[in-house]
């Protein structure tokens, strides 16, 4: 695997700023001109970020994609089959993930950064609907292990539940703290925060790492229920 050319030193306030910048001017031109200034304050910093995570990620799971220049986001779009045809994303992100051919029926760890703040988490993102039935089971078969295993996510340590719900209610007797995470189409915990001095600093990658440790007994149940069910 190449090595980024220098270590993780944080991002700086001009990374946020070239976001907020694009919003306006997403086009070929402004962009070219300011391609120093994308590949110096956003590539770089999240290509050298991915590299110093990534002995934990693979702690978690050796099976997890850890290449920098694969778990990048790149910041072009594809218009050819979209109605908003601005040829540049506002927003960029690192994924860590199971190299499979069937990506999105495996959990992902993610951080991403936009001109707003930035966010980061771990879960199915677009699952098959199976995977979903399978993970509903699974918990109406064991809630009180769930339970235990999700509450301090959420309560101590301040995770949010997101993922698209479904519109009609699925029928479940479990009590209102399982509704939360069954009555979805996909299924992650995140946090999001505005811009802030933490992430100009090299601590932020060491409070990053500490974050996706805790969501570890997570991620181990989601792949084994991706597999097992």
């Amino acid at each position: 695997m190449k090595q980024p050319t220098e270590p993780f030193r944080g991002f700086t306030p001009t990374t946020f700023q070239f976001f907020n910048e694009l919003k306006e001017y997403n086009y070929k031109p402004w962009f070219d001109e300011h391609k120093p200034v994308y590949e110096a304050e956003i590539v770089r910093p999240l290509k050298a970020l991915a590299h110093i995570l990534s002995p934990a990620m693979y702690a978690i799971d050796p099976m997890i994609e850890t290449n920098p220049n694969k778990v990048v986001s790149r910041i072009y779009r594809d218009i050819r089959f979209s109605k908003d045809k601005t040829p540049y994303r506002t927003a960029m992100w690192i994924s860590f993930q199971r190299i499979s051919t069937n990506w999105q029926n495996f959990p992902c760890y993610y951080l991403g950064i936009s001109d707003s703040g930035y966010s980061y988490g771990m879960g199915l993102y677009l699952p098959e609907r199976k995977k979903m039935d399978a993970l509903r089971s699974r918990i109406e078969y064991e809630p009180k292990y769930f339970r235990k295993m999700t509450t301090s996510l959420i309560g101590k340590y301040a995770f949010s539940i997101g993922g698209e719900a479904y519109k009609r209610t699925i029928n479940s007797s479990l009590p209102e703290y399982f509704q939360q995470w069954i009555q979805r189409k996909s299924i992650y915990l995140y946090k999001r925060f505005p811009v802030g001095a933490e992430l100009f600093t090299t601590d932020f990658a060491t409070s990053l790492t500490n974050e996706y440790i805790l969501l570890q007994p997570l991620y181990n149940y989601l792949i084994e229920t991706c597999f097992n069910y």
